[in-house]
């Protein structure tokens, strides 16, 4: 099944595979996602959308392992303060629901920041914008992609 973020990287003639699993609805977490897809926690990174006090929203993906260090993503984004957006507001500010936030194909191209941690790996997982479907790619590709800034914005 192809999803607007599967389309942009076909747009840019850039590698990944989709990886798809049972998703439950009661569990989203990275490590569940982890355990059904036999990969590592750590290279599953979950995408967070914040608030920014000068930038407005922004999204963040972080490895599933970890949190999000608002202070950090503060610093590195030029923002004072950050504070996470409200689920009920995620979908209409996104077009993605919970468990399902793909940094790719949002309703509006927002800044993104990348914990630089995924370039420990040869290919990290995404969302792919659909509970269950996940996007498995370089890093590299990603940040090419998203045109992110990577820094350590974990804690």
């Amino acid at each position: 099944m192809k999803t607007n973020a599967a389309r942009i990287l076909d747009r840019l003639n850039l590698s990944y595979r989709l990886l798809e699993y049972n998703a439950d609805n009661n569990d989203l977490s990275a490590a569940t996602a982890a355990k059904k897809l036999g990969m590592p926690e750590e290279q599953i990174f979950k995408t967070l959308v914040v608030n920014g006090d000068k930038t407005g929203l922004i999204a963040a993906s972080i490895p599933g392992d970890n949190e999000l260090d608002l202070k950090a993503l503060a610093r590195l984004s030029g923002n004072k303060k950050n504070e996470l957006v409200p689920i009920k507001e995620l979908q209409h500010l996104t077009g993605y629901v919970r468990g399902a936030v793909s940094p790719l194909g949002m309703k509006k191209e927002y800044p993104y920041y990348l914990d630089q941690q995924a370039r420990n790996y040869p290919f990290i997982i995404i969302s792919a914008g659909i509970r269950g479907i996940q996007i498995s790619l370089a890093p590299e590709d990603l940040i090419k992609a998203t045109n992110a800034v990577t820094g350590s914005i974990c804690r």
